[in-house]
């Protein structure tokens, strides 16, 4: 079977990057990691990567005279390794819009609620705050918007009465390694049909 090649672009501790790196391990996956890519040159993301002897690179984007330049070094990266997906996975940098129309549904993000409730930073702040008894994890397609592109996947966690940022965040975010997986191997399974602001799961 031949396995579709996935790009993860990430920013710091690289769970996310983690979890969808051993699912692609599994016997029934049908992906793998091409290429990992940073921003922050001291990711712990990073390290992982090389401890897995994936091929990683630290791309700042100070780097170039113009956000023309980086994203078409970034494109000819993804071309040479042939990438099929790109996966945000705590990348702390908004995409340009030249990059998403490159990659048009070919790039996904992982944020954690049920969106379209609390996009942006500090999700899970804003849930408790606002006061919800549930929040969860959202995998969605990425478009021009912040958080806004075509839902996946989703995952409720309820809100616990004494939780704080902390507690919830770590819970929302073992629902986040397993659903992350799942929306990639839907993806390469030809599963996904975007129909307007709907994805559309097909059965096999």
């Amino acid at each position: 079977m031949k396995k579709g090649k996935v790009a993860v672009f990430l920013s710091g501790r690289g769970s996310n990057f983690e979890s969808i790196y051993r699912a692609s391990l599994k016997k029934e996956s049908n992906y793998e990691i091409a290429i990992v890519i940073s921003n922050k040159k001291n990711a712990r993301g990073l390290k992982i990567a090389k401890k897995f002897k994936l091929k990683n690179f630290y791309v700042s984007s100070k780097s170039f005279k113009s956000k023309k330049e980086y994203n078409q070094y970034i494109i000819r990266l993804l071309e040479m390794n042939k990438v099929d997906l790109v996966c945000l996975a705590g990348f702390m940098r908004i995409i340009d819009p030249e990059f998403i129309e490159e990659y048009k549904n070919r790039i996904i993000n992982i944020h954690p609620a049920l969106l379209p409730s609390f996009p942006g930073l500090n999700a899970q702040k804003q849930a408790i705050d606002h006061g919800v008894k549930v929040s969860g994890c959202t995998v969605h397609f990425v478009d021009s918007g912040i958080d806004t592109g075509p839902i996946i996947l989703q995952k409720p966690v309820k809100i616990k009465s004494n939780d704080n940022e902390e507690l919830l965040s770590k819970r929302i975010l073992k629902e986040e390694h397993k659903i992350y997986p799942d929306a990639i191997k839907l993806f390469f399974e030809n599963r996904l049909k975007i129909d307007g602001r709907k994805v559309i799961i097909l059965e096999r």
